[in-house]
């Protein structure tokens, strides 16, 4: 498989005078938020993960923080309302901020923002689509189906239960 990155650009000479720790950290932030937006976490390990000094991660950080390029609240925010627009439930939309490294406090800042009833329209918004792809499935098989495709994307029980009852006939097995 061939990769579709560019190689980096070696200085002249090759094996020149190491660069500068801070240009380098510089230059690896830039590079990773152009693709998408990321936690100060997430940053610090692609630095860690090069070998910048630490001194040198704090100053690009704290920098990037100062002119907002870096902002944990902001990306969390965003971050929350992408994935329910996508249909994740709140508790996917908590571990997957918390594994990008971001705080608690900014974690429950997020999700408070979200609709108090977002995980049963996230759920309901799911398996409506779901629902028209097994409808040729006998019902007890599409309900266990469903069942377990919400499960799967995090959504607490009674959602599920509400939701299958919502979607699903009431003649169906529950």
């Amino acid at each position: 498989m061939v990769s579709r990155r560019r190689p980096r650009e070696e200085p002249e000479g090759g094996s020149g005078p190491p660069a500068d720790p801070v240009a380098v950290a510089r230059e690896i932030v830039l590079r990773q938020l152009t693709t998408r937006a990321r936690s100060r976490a997430e940053l610090q390990k692609a630095l860690d993960a090069r070998g910048v000094p630490a001194e040198a991660s704090e100053e690009v950080l704290d920098r990037f923080e100062e002119l907002r390029l870096v902002d944990d609240a902001a990306f969390s925010q965003a971050w929350a309302e992408n994935r329910q627009r996508s249909g994740r439930s709140t508790r996917v939309i908590r571990q997957e901020l918390r594994t990008k490294g971001v705080d608690s406090d900014t974690v429950l800042e997020a999700m408070g923002s979200l609709d108090e009833d977002a995980d049963l329209q996230s759920a309901l918004a799911f398996a409506r689509k779901r629902v028209s792809a097994l409808r040729n499935v006998e019902p007890a098989v599409r309900y266990r189906r469903l069942a377990g495709a919400l499960a799967r994307r995090g959504f607490p029980s009674g959602v599920v239960a509400r939701v299958l009852r919502e979607v699903l006939n009431p003649s169906e097995p529950e």
